[in-house]
């Protein structure tokens, strides 16, 4: 049986809430049995993947570079890219569904793919797009780690 892979986008430098909520979300995963996926930087990324790691889940990092040990220490499988931003097709098309904790642009642009790939994206404090923008696509917006974990996952079902 495949293990479901959820990715997990957000800032590099995250605020002290986005940590917290990036951490229970990474927990949740690994509570859950999918795989974390996320960029393997610092972070947004560094706090989902160790929350992960706490509960016993398994982390694939995409870094944007080649050097292997530029990954945060909880990322078991590192991928590098060598792509620069351009890996953030990979991160956001290796998960079934994509939760965004915060963000700033790369956050942003990260949606975006997810929208043109028809990716599900699960929002913890992130942007607010509109509908009608978005080209009918929809950030679902969850209240808090386990709900976004939940939609998640009953989203990448089908």
């Amino acid at each position: 049986m495949t293990k479901r892979c959820i990715a997990v986008i957000g800032s590099g430098e995250a605020t002290e809430e986005e940590s917290r909520n990036a951490l229970e979300v990474g927990r949740e995963i690994a509570r859950r049995g999918a795989v974390l996926v996320c960029g393997g930087l610092t972070g947004v990324m560094e706090a989902a993947a160790k929350g992960a790691k706490e509960m016993g889940g398994l982390t694939l990092g995409i870094i944007p570079g080649e050097d292997p040990s530029s990954a945060n220490p909880y990322i078991d499988i590192v991928i590098p890219s060598g792509l620069g931003i351009a890996r953030n097709v990979l991160v956001v098309s290796s998960g079934q569904a994509v939760i965004a904790v915060g963000g700033k642009v790369g956050t942003l642009s990260e949606i975006a793919i997810a929208f043109v790939i028809k990716r599900p994206v699960i929002g913890l404090g992130t942007w607010q797009i509109e509908k009608a923008r978005a080209g009918g696509n929809e950030i679902i917006f969850a209240r808090d780690a386990k709900e976004a974990v939940k939609k998640a996952l009953e989203l990448s079902r089908g």
